[in-house]
């Protein structure tokens, strides 16, 4: 473990300091690229106008068309959370528009990812007009060109990156080749919300509204507060608007029923909502449908407008949510039993296949793997007809996706179909063509990659004293909008430890002591006691249990004084 301290603009810092910022908070801030204070204004007048996404003009006079017209419109979903939640506020937007339209999300085990042949056929006994692709559809060469031979229009909102050969249909993706767009990092959902926002300005202009009466958009924020979160795209200023602005409605009681539903399954307060809650609790129990059975149960949990239905609907998410975790852990023990006859200091990768493993799990299990072996790492599962579909994770030094291009580069007709970005991608390859695929791949990372970047680091904001632990700073911390490319700040300090007792037979709680101050920690899943002194990697929070809050440590990372 490389503990290294975030190089930051003295200047900025300075800056965002006589500009009222907290002194530690302008170092964090300035660490992550903030220059000026009005960076942090998370009030919507700041967000990006939508006017520079390619294509955006076209799309909306086309949906204005379709709303006016009472088109027959049919959207096509991913089935992970980003594609529910993309779709939730394609079907609720567009009522808000004017517009009932349809949804189809494929089942990942019979129709596999994108808008495919397969799934254009199922739209079209719908008889659609207009199919619309909400979080995929850039790589759908195949299925849009059998829509268009159906006299079905296409409209593609996507936001991975596009191959060599875009679809011929009309695009709205950041990511797409002469967008100008400022934020390539919007999720599927973030860019479906844009859509609607075009469209509601077309209709405007078209005098669809009376006046002081257009929809207020808005309402949709807290579902694109969770697809963002959810998707993992880096929280850049205008991702952290979206979810700042998104979590204030959960926050206030204004979240649909079954943000409120999922919330009340997970134990969490909406009250004191967090990127946290939604990437870590809300999230997951979304994303089990599509891995377990069919996403059309969280779109329709997403949807629904009845407390008590919502209730239902999260329940069985829920539930879900609980079998994919048996699942995940009984698949990660097996891949750890496989890797005790492989050192993984000797490989750069790790590709890992199993007949008996669950085609909705394996992208959990590479992240698992990834983390605890900082590797890139890409787990594939058996399909069908002879082939074996992966999900990949990647550390930040390697683009999974241009690494996976480069293998099928140099092996045409190894890769029958790949796509995804920078951290993330998903492929299919024939199980007999494995072993080759291991290699190439295991080449391409020697390729992009150093040694140096296999050593698991931790960046951290510098020291802080005990006497600037207050619960005032740990308040305003946790105010902020953290998360993908926006690391909520770790410091460094130096702790006794006091206090140590085991809970539940599985937890360590205990106290850290630094001069005069002390504080409680806990550490989760831990029964082995800590050093008496430690040099620690810790962040500082406020714990909230039972109506108390108390200021808590929480350590990432630590070693025995003098043992480091």
């Amino acid at each position: 473990m490389r503990v290294s301290v975030r190089d930051f603009d003295r200047s900025a810092a300075e800056r965002l300091t006589s500009g009222g910022i907290h002194p530690i908070l302008a170092r964090v801030y300035a660490a992550r690229g903030v220059t000026e204070a009005m960076q942090l204004d998370s009030g919507l007048a700041r967000l990006l106008h939508y006017g520079t996404l390619k294509n955006i003009r076209a799309a909306s006079v086309r949906l204005a068309d379709a709303i006016m017209a009472r088109e027959r419109v049919v959207i096509v979903a991913d089935y992970d959370a980003d594609g529910a939640t993309a779709c939730a506020t394609a079907v609720r937007g567009f009522a808000l528009l004017g517009l009932e339209a349809g949804y189809l999300v494929p089942n990942r085990f019979e129709y596999g990812y994108g808008l495919t042949p397969e799934i254009v056929r199922v739209a079209a006994m719908r008889q659609p007009d207009l199919i619309i692709t909400v979080d995929n559809g850039i790589a759908s060469l195949d299925g849009i060109r059998t829509a268009r031979g159906l006299g079905i229009d296409v409209l593609v909102t996507d936001h991975h990156l596009p191959g060599d050969e875009l679809p011929d249909a009309l695009i709205v993706n950041p990511s797409q080749p002469g967008c100008h767009f400022p934020s390539k990092h919007l999720a599927g959902v973030g860019v479906m919300f844009y859509v609607l926002l075009a469209v509601r300005a077309e209709l405007q202009a078209r005098g669809r509204f009376a006046a002081g009466k257009s929809p207020n958009l808005a309402q949709l924020l807290d579902i694109v507060a969770l697809g963002t979160v959810a998707d993992v795209v880096r929280l850049d200023d205008n991702n952290r608007i979206l979810v700042e602005q998104g979590l204030r409605r959960i926050r206030q009681g204004r979240a649909c029923a079954g943000i409120n539903a999922l919330f009340r399954v997970a134990n969490r307060p909406v009250e004191t909502a967090t990127v946290a809650d939604l990437g870590f609790m809300i999230g997951p129990r979304l994303n089990a449908a599509g891995r377990l059975e069919d996403m059309s149960l969280g779109i329709a949990c997403l949807l629904s407008g009845d407390p008590s239905i919502a209730a239902g609907y999260a329940e069985r998410l829920h539930a879900l949510n609980a079998e994919r975790r048996a699942i995940e852990a009984d698949m990660q023990e097996q891949a750890l039993a496989q890797l005790e006859t492989i050192t993984a200091a000797d490989s750069y990768t790790l590709v890992m296949f199993d007949p008996a493993w669950h085609q909705g799990v394996i992208g959990i299990l590479a992240s698992r793997l990834k983390d605890k072996f900082h590797r890139p790492v890409i787990c594939f599962a058996r399909s069908a007809d002879g082939e074996i579909k992966g999900s990949g994770r990647s550390i930040g030094t390697l683009h999974l996706r241009d690494a996976i291009d480069w293998v099928a580069k140099r092996a045409p007709d190894l890769i029958l179909k790949f796509g995804g970005h920078a951290a993330a991608a998903g492929l299919s390859i024939r199980e007999a063509y494995l072993p080759e695929f291991m290699d190439l791949f295991e080449a391409a990372a020697r390729h992009f990659l150093a040694p140096d970047d296999l050593a698991t680091q931790i960046a951290i904001d510098g020291d802080l004293p005990a006497d600037a632990c207050t619960p005032d700073l740990a308040g305003t911390i946790g105010a902020q909008v953290w998360g993908q490319g926006f690391p909520a700040p770790r410091f460094a300090g130096k702790f006794r430890v006091t206090g140590q007792k085991i809970l539940k037979d599985k937890h360590l709680k205990f106290q850290l002591t630094a001069g005069k101050t002390g504080f409680d920690s806990i550490l989760f899943n831990r029964t082995e006691l800590l050093p008496d002194e430690i040099d620690a990697v810790f962040e500082l929070e406020l714990n909230r249990y039972q109506g108390r809050t108390s200021l808590q440590i929480k350590l990432h990372h630590w070693t025995g004084v003098g043992t480091a």
